[in-house]
């Protein structure tokens, strides 16, 4: 079983360790947005392609486990990088499939996009993903910790559509550091759509407060700059 990362959405982000895994494999499962971005690549003339969502992917995974042979491969593909945002599903992979089965192989993650585009430093940076299905009480604590301590953070929103209530996306965001007494209209803000999509890539640029009311897709980053540059020059 390989668990790859296939980058934010451009085939140009594909690494060849992952196009080896997918060459490779007689079982692909994956979100129809992920096997998007591989669909060139795959040969459906003998590849077995499954495509998943929140719904049915335990049955679907369960169904590949009992039908593979040995010496077969499969991978399971996840838009970005697979070691961030997907942990629930990861863990759920190497419980079936038992840990010495599974080769994670990282991707570009959309964090790192972002990043680069804002140029805001990894290193000295918060990075959080409200991307969970879990409790993100105590991720929204670090975000505020962040910010009061002057870290840039770079992190993803969480959308859910099935029930607006647990919705936590920028306005969300924008609406929450206020009444927690940040300041929004002094703090800088990056939002990323669609990264690396041709044709479909957007950026916003402002400050927080902007972004009360505002919708934006699903598929996006959050970048809160507060970087203060450093040089080389500046230490002994």
């Amino acid at each position: 079983m390989f668990v790859v990362g296939v980058g934010p959405g451009s085939p140009k982000y594909l690494t060849e360790a992952v196009k080896d895994a997918i060459h490779k494999s007689v079982y692909i499962i994956g979100y129809e947005y992920t096997l998007t971005t591989i669909e060139d690549i795959i040969d459906f003339e003998w590849q077995k392609v499954y495509k998943i969502n929140m719904k049915n992917q335990e049955e679907v995974f369960q169904n590949v486990y009992h039908q593979m042979k040995e010496g077969d491969y499969c991978t399971v593909p996840f838009t970005g990088d697979a070691n961030f945002s997907e942990s629930e599903v990861v863990d759920r992979l190497i419980e079936l499939f038992g840990d010495g089965n599974v080769e994670i192989i990282p991707g570009i993650s959309s964090i790192q996009v972002a990043a680069a585009k804002a140029k805001i430093p990894l290193d000295k940076s918060q990075i959080i993903t409200f991307h969970v299905t879990g409790d993100i009480e105590e991720k929204k604590l670090e975000l505020i910790k962040a910010i009061i301590d002057g870290k840039s953070v770079i992190l993803l929103p969480r959308p859910w559509p099935r029930d607006p209530s647990k919705n936590f996306m920028q306005s969300d965001i924008a609406f929450f550091l206020k009444i927690n007494h940040i300041n929004t209209s002094n703090l800088r803000v990056w939002i990323f759509e669609h990264l690396t999509k041709d044709n479909k890539e957007t950026v916003f640029k402002g400050s927080v407060n902007q972004l009360e009311g505002r919708q934006f897709s699903d598929l996006s980053v959050m970048v809160i700059d507060q970087v203060k540059r450093h040089t080389y020059l500046q230490f002994d």
